[in-house]
């Protein structure tokens, strides 16, 4: 049996809402093993809210997860306010991360990309429920170990992995 991870999710509230709801969609309905922390449900922050306050809120979330995962669509690379604050946060926390091509893109897509995991050891995927619960399932202990060892920059799984898992 798998170990039940906290995966905080992080993508651009505007644009990419959609698959973050489908993610969510895929635990509820196909019965995924990931728990999702959701960024964007903050109950007690509002759109008047200050900056500091929503990052308060976001910090005390990603304390609480054990893997980071980041949807990479069109916009995101130019996502500072947020988004690069929560990369840097996962970064210094010391959180595996998982980027989630929404183009399809199995690997470490520098075009689209934040230039800030360039050289950071993650794991790059597309977005599909069974190559992302596989990467939240195995990737942290591996991460644990890359790191462990000094290595560093992007990682993607083989053809092989995606195979099977009938992707």
């Amino acid at each position: 049996m798998a170990i039940r991870r906290r995966t905080y999710v992080a993508f651009d509230g505007d644009e990419d809402m959609h698959y973050f709801r489908l993610m969510k969609a895929w635990k509820t309905h196909e019965g995924s093993s990931f728990d999702l922390l959701d960024a964007h449900d903050l109950k007690q922050s509002r759109d008047t809210s200050s900056e500091e306050t929503i990052k308060r809120s976001l910090r005390k979330r990603l304390r609480k997860s054990t893997v980071f995962a980041l949807l990479i669509g069109r916009s995101t690379k130019f996502l500072y306010r947020f988004v690069r604050w929560e990369i840097e946060t996962a970064l210094k926390i010391g959180l595996p991360i998982i980027g989630v091509n929404l183009n399809g893109t199995r690997r470490h897509d520098p075009d689209l990309c934040p230039p800030i995991l360039s050289d950071q050891l993650a794991i790059y995927v597309s977005f599909n429920a069974k190559i992302i619960e596989h990467a939240i399932d195995h990737w942290p202990d591996q991460c644990l170990e890359l790191g462990r060892q000094g290595v560093s920059g992007p990682y993607y799984y083989n053809d092989s992995i995606y195979a099977r898992l009938a992707l």
